[in-house]
């Protein structure tokens, strides 16, 4: 009886033992086939994926964001860049008014002379320098008026008339500088009075040519004043 059992009990276990060595090749075989046509599924997926000839190949989000910032035109400068670079309207206008500055002489303003002498209706001296008054044209002193017979000495009573209106007072003169040279042309008053206006209306002296007392030399002359009318001394 034992030799039977052991035999049977050896048999059994070869039959088991071939079973399991079955099986194991049969999963290992399923395993196979499933590795199989996983790759020939997943084939044309990589086959689709791969980007045919002439098709742009696809690329990321980050990769066309840094390609299209390199491409991108330089961005214009900010206005508040653009405005502090630019010239404003305040800088044109002060350097415009400093190149006027440089190329203009200085500008006139009243100065105060002391006791001028009257040379004639129309010059004044100070020394050796001399201040004509300006829209007029000066009486010389030697001028004489009038027609034959009645003529008088009209440019040495004009010189007077001047002389008595100053009475040697100090005058107002537009100059640059109260120490110029030689003769200059200017306005001058006594007190509110301009003198070249004075002598005009009183027919003392002529009009210069375009100047704006035309009108009062004018009205002298249709009044017969001064140098218009006859010796005032036979009045």
């Amino acid at each position: 009886m034992r030799p039977a059992a052991i035999f049977t009990g050896l048999t059994g276990m070869a039959v088991v033992a071939s079973l399991l060595m079955a099986g194991e090749t049969r999963l290992r075989g399923g395993a196979a086939g499933d590795e199989t046509v996983s790759t020939e599924t997943t084939a044309p997926g990589t086959a689709d994926a791969t980007p045919e000839a002439g098709e742009p190949a696809a690329i990321s989000d980050d990769r066309a964001e840094m390609i299209a910032r390199s491409a991108a035109p330089a961005a214009p400068p900010s206005p508040a860049a653009t405005e502090s670079a630019a010239p404003k309207p305040a800088d044109i206008a002060q350097q415009a008014t400093s190149a006027d500055s440089a190329a203009k002489p200085a500008a006139k303003k009243p100065m105060e002379l002391a006791r001028p002498a009257v040379e004639n209706a129309g010059m004044l001296s100070f020394g050796e320098r001399r201040l004509q008054l300006a829209g007029i044209v000066p009486t010389p002193a030697d001028k004489i008026c009038g027609p034959t017979g009645r003529q008088w000495p009209c440019g040495m009573l004009a010189k007077t008339a001047l002389r008595q209106l100053l009475r040697n007072r100090s005058i107002a003169c537009d100059l640059e500088t109260a120490e110029w040279k030689e003769t200059v042309t200017t306005a001058c008053r006594l007190g509110t009075q301009d003198l070249g206006a004075w002598l005009v209306e009183n027919g003392w002296a002529e009009a210069a040519a375009g100047s704006p007392l035309a009108w009062a030399a004018e009205k002298a002359r249709q009044a017969g004043k001064g140098l218009y009318g006859d010796d005032p001394r036979l009045r």
